[in-house]
């Protein structure tokens, strides 16, 4: 069948409406865009979460931000060309965190530079408040069928400026003192100079 200009013209249009009323319908019924604001002491870091893929991470994460859990927490580990690490001590102290989550690191995303993922312990779900930001393309971080990973839940959308700066501190060995073992631990990657958290929030 051959299609004249004014059938062509109506198929179009057609197209158009259809991909206009999916956007409509994205932007009122889709997942929200959800952004956690970290202000720190170097500058500020926007992140966007990603419910959809790591919906018990994201929850975990959300509900540590709206506590304001992190106010007053510092970037601990720091280690240029892998990541930067917060979430889970003050500048001298560790911070009493909350429950376990189960691993979320078979989601499809990737330790991608900029992308942000729970830090954890050995055992795969024990994850609680601890985060890291890749620096780089960290690959060797990503789920496999014979690796558990590490469960990337977001990624740096404004900042990586900051977060890159923060990559650039010079760091030593900070010893902090743990109650429950009554033991001090060294912390080799520590920031000579703290790197604060002074406010998190989730954007508006």
């Amino acid at each position: 069948m051959k299609l004249n200009r004014k059938m062509i013209i109506s198929i179009l249009v057609i197209a158009v409406l259809g991909l206009s009323s999916f956007v409509a319908w994205n932007q009122l019924f889709g997942p929200p865009n959800e952004v956690a604001v970290f202000e720190t002491s170097m500058g500020t870091i926007e992140i966007q979460l990603d419910r959809q893929k790591a919906p018990i991470t994201v929850e975990n994460f959300v509900k540590y931000v709206k506590t304001s859990y992190y106010d007053g927490t510092v970037f601990h580990r720091v280690m240029p060309g892998f990541v930067i690490q917060g979430g889970g001590y003050t500048t001298t102290a560790e911070k009493v965190a909350g429950a376990p989550i189960k691993l979320e690191s078979n989601n499809g995303l990737k330790n991608l530079a900029g992308t942000i993922a729970m830090a954890r312990t050995d055992d795969p779900d024990s994850a609680t408040s601890q985060f890291f930001i890749n620096l780089v393309d960290n690959s060797d971080l990503d789920y496999s069928t014979t690796y558990s990973g590490y469960a990337v839940f977001g990624k740096v959308v404004a900042g990586m400026s900051v977060v890159n700066s923060i990559a650039a501190v010079k760091t030593g060995t900070r010893y902090i003192f743990f109650p429950s073992y009554n033991q001090t631990i060294p912390f080799p990657d520590w920031p000579i100079q703290d790197v604060v958290v002074t406010k998190a929030y989730m954007k508006p």
